[in-house]
């Protein structure tokens, strides 16, 4: 088995023409092979609910067979298992797998394989000295194919042959400030599957932490890290595309919660990186939160107040100027997402987390349960005089419970389910009553500003009125929370 580092860029194919000028590539001698490949899978894709990818590769007279197992891909850097071997086609030989758990799973489901894609690129390859490594930089050109459809490939694939992984990236910077190059997450493999789907694009929401009680506070947040990454970057072709709002809040969902990761393990993070990357995404989050804003008014706020007022006029003015300014939001994400400096900031920061070192190597158990206990004295501190709350603090008041909930959610795997369900539901309710009266508040200044030269009286009374009718009820769901015991607690 080896283990393969690898970080996936895309580019335009004016570009990749370009690049064998870059001064890096220029006295290099590339190799050029033309790929063909097969991937296989069962009728009910067992191997992709796995994440495995198992091909047949045409490379000039030899055919190989290919087995890959993956971990989630963030910046562009995948990290995976891969099995290869020279092979003939058809004959599924995996006595050189010796993880035996794939091993005896490919076996047991090779019966059933059939074709699924195939993949057909022309390849160069330059072998690049870089720092104390030896780096593969591949160019791929061609396209995938699967029941009719075809979707292109343009990409670079820089593989780690020898030497540091931070090489890689210092690489990839090197190449991106001569030429657009974008990290990229999906694999040929999984755009083979999407095309074989037939799949429509769809927000992509967070998933679990992938920590342990074995890891240290670094390692975790290095795991936390990379997830939030590749939640947002999941989302980041919706946002250019798709009509969907949910590609906004997943987005917006993923950059809270990468930088309150930031803040969670501030303690055992290098100040640097801490004082470097804790602003870093705030242009970007701002810009988001005013599409959603916007996006909310519309779906969630709006209609209520149409349904109440169904003859006032104003009512198709907020209609317009909200739609207006919500597409002035989405243009000004797609800017900012546009210019040279994000993807150099995406490299720039996935190579950062790769390179932290412990600072502070103490149990991640012990860890958590500090980082815990403190966001929730901070929590309880503003729930216990609610009545009294400004505005401002109401906000800071549900800005702590979402950063509770988030830091629950980062040390689940740590956590007994049976107590860990009911208090992240208890927490998730009060998050949303506290959601609404936000939104309302809101809405109170998007309707000001949208109906600037003539205000509407009984719209805004209404908006007045149901966030008092809002903050009447909070009391009660701020009580339950209040008499829960923080169950982490010895």
């Amino acid at each position: 088995m080896s283990i393969e580092i690898e970080l996936k860029l895309q580019l335009s194919a004016k570009t990749a023409k370009k690049l064998a000028n870059h001064p890096l590539l220029a006295e290099l001698q590339p190799q050029k092979m033309h790929l063909l490949n097969t991937y296989y899978d069962t009728p009910k894709l067992d191997l992709h609910a796995q994440r495995i990818a198992v091909r047949f590769r045409k490379k000039g007279e030899q055919w190989l067979l290919t087995v890959k197992t993956a971990e989630p891909a963030s910046g562009g850097l995948a990290v995976r298992n891969e099995w290869e071997t020279p092979a003939t086609p058809g004959n599924f030989d995996f006595s050189p797998v010796d993880a035996d758990q794939i091993r005896q799973f490919l076996e047991a489901a090779s019966t059933q394989f059939e074709p699924v894609f195939t993949t057909d690129f022309r390849r160069q390859i330059w072998h690049v000295p870089f720092g104390e490594s030896l780096i593969e930089l591949a160019v791929d050109r061609g396209s995938i194919e699967s029941r009719g459809k075809s979707t292109p490939i343009c990409e670079i694939e820089l593989e780690l042959r020898r030497g540091k992984v931070e090489d890689i990236f210092s690489l990839t910077r090197k190449l991106q400030e001569q030429h657009d190059l974008h990290p990229a997450i999906a694999s040929k493999a999984e755009r083979g599957y999407q095309l074989y789907l037939d799949a429509p694009l769809r927000p992509f929401k967070a998933k679990p932490a992938p920590v342990n009680d074995q890891m240290t506070p670094v390692a975790a947040f290095r795991s936390i890290a990379l997830g939030c990454l590749e939640h947002f970057q999941r989302n980041e072709k919706g946002l250019h595309e798709g009509a969907e709002i949910e590609f906004v809040h997943q987005a917006r969902v993923a950059l809270r919660r990468l930088r309150s990761a930031i803040k969670l393990f501030a303690p055992v993070l290098p100040q640097e990186f801490v004082t470097a990357y804790s602003q870093t995404w705030q242009t970007l989050a701002s810009a988001l939160g005013e599409a959603r804003n916007w996006d909310v008014f519309l779906a969630e706020t709006l209609p209520p107040i149409q349904a109440a007022f169904p003859e006032n006029r104003d009512i198709r003015t907020l209609r317009n100027e909200a739609r207006r300014r919500a597409k002035a939001a989405r243009r000004a994400i797609i800017r900012i997402l546009a210019v040279a400096e994000y993807p150099r900031l995406l490299v720039e920061f996935t190579s950062a987390i790769y390179t932290l070192s412990d600072t502070l190597p103490m149990p991640l158990k012990d860890f958590a349960d500090e980082r815990m206990s403190s966001h929730a004295r901070r929590a309880k501190k503003l729930a216990t005089r609610h009545a009294t709350l400004t505005v401002e603090d109401r906000h800071s008041m549900r800005i702590s419970f979402k950063k509770l909930r988030y830091t629950l959610e980062f040390f689940a795997p740590l956590l007994p389910p049976k107590h860990l369900s009911p208090y992240l539901i208890a927490l998730a309710q009060l998050q949303d009553e506290l959601g609404l009266i936000n939104d309302h508040v809101t809405a109170a200044t998007l309707i000001k500003e949208s109906l600037a030269k003539r205000p509407s009286g009984p719209i805004q009374g209404w908006v007045a009125g149901r966030h008092a009718l809002l903050l009447e009820a909070l009391p009660e769901s701020l009580n339950d929370w209040l008499a829960q015991r923080p169950f982490w607690k010895k």
